[in-house]
């Protein structure tokens, strides 16, 4: 079962403005990339090329890895996540816990990230064990399908005058699918795609990343870029300082993604009409951060004080009583 009707109304986010939030984390797997390893793998069994007792093998981040791994048990499938430093030990420990095999690759490709080296990585095996299927979720146009079908559909289905959709941009997945959809059923809205900074995906110079979500090391070959209207570039640690704005004003834990989604509303709040109504896609929730996004050491340890978060005293602290932190931020 997707859940994909349920949307949190944040009155007062921006004054006169209706924002409201597509909550995906309640789905099974916990995030939108249910759908998507859905997508995946059915389109792998139609084409033939998945079998009962089949091996799967996929490159994540975290939140595909968790959904494949969770789909795989369930039809039966053996599932090797292929991962990398900044995936959280929590988002490591719910693929094992479905059965999955995690290997890590740690070695930085040419742009500084790891989506290349973990690629590479694939590519190795596929040649070694032929067996392994590889959905393949960066070219697959399974992925960018499955949200057209589901999570453009279920927005416009509600009957909204939706103005502006502000979408998060990782494998392009569920851009490439809401642009399609929007364009046909609903061409009045502008799409806005929010990205990290440090992110290649649209051709800025790479970065240092450590949020997983969000942003890439290569283009994924789903993305037609000139589809793609308006790109807003969020910064890590406004990332960072929306998520625990919202969960301290608001009481909602939000995951990183989330943080730069509302972040780029945020930045554009001037440039939004009074009346308007704007959705934001949420992909997770913030369960998975609580050791990264939440966690006053790690947040310190890679931006330094947050000074507009509520606690950026207690950062300063831990840099005065840790001063190895500051070599472990450069």
């Amino acid at each position: 079962m997707v859940l994909d009707d349920i949307f949190l109304d944040l009155s007062g986010f921006i004054a006169g403005v209706d924002v409201l939030l597509k909550v995906e984390g309640l789905n099974p797997a916990g995030s939108i990339k249910f759908k998507a390893a859905i997508g995946l793998i059915e389109d792998a069994e139609n084409r033939g090329e998945l079998h009962s007792g089949g091996r799967v093998i996929e490159s994540s981040s975290g939140n595909l890895g968790i959904a494949l791994s969770s789909v795989c048990a369930a039809r039966g499938y053996r599932f090797v996540c292929v991962v990398d430093p900044n995936t959280s030990r929590h988002s490591v420990a719910l693929m094992e816990a479905f059965g999955a095999q995690v290997v890590t690759v740690t070695e930085r490709d040419a742009n500084g990230g790891f989506l290349q080296s973990r690629i590479d990585y694939i590519r190795r095996r596929l040649r070694q064990e032929p067996d392994l299927v590889w959905p393949n979720q960066y070219a697959n146009p399974a992925n960018p399908q499955v949200h057209y079908e589901r999570t453009a559909a279920a927005i416009v289905k509600q009957g909204l005058e939706v103005d502006y959709l502000y979408v998060g941009a990782g494998t392009t997945g569920t851009l490439m699918g809401c642009i399609a959809y929007f364009r046909e059923h609903s061409p009045r809205t502008r799409i806005v795609a929010v990205d990290t900074a440090g992110s290649v995906t649209f051709g800025f110079p790479p970065g240092r990343r450590y949020i997983p979500g969000l942003g890439t090391s290569r283009t994924p070959e789903i993305l037609d870029a000139g589809q793609v209207e308006r790109t807003v570039l969020v910064p890590e640690d406004e990332a960072v300082r929306m998520c625990r704005r919202l969960a301290r004003e608001r009481g909602i834990a939000v995951g990183g993604s989330t943080g730069s989604v509302l972040a780029a509303i945020e930045r554009h709040r001037g440039d939004i009409p009074s009346d308007a109504c704007v959705v934001a896609i949420s992909p997770d929730g913030g369960d998975r951060y609580l050791h990264t996004v939440y966690d006053d050491t790690w947040v310190c340890e890679r931006y330094g004080p947050l000074t507009a978060a509520p606690d950026a005293a207690a950062c300063g602290t831990i840099r005065q009583a840790g001063p190895a932190l500051s070599a472990l931020k450069g």
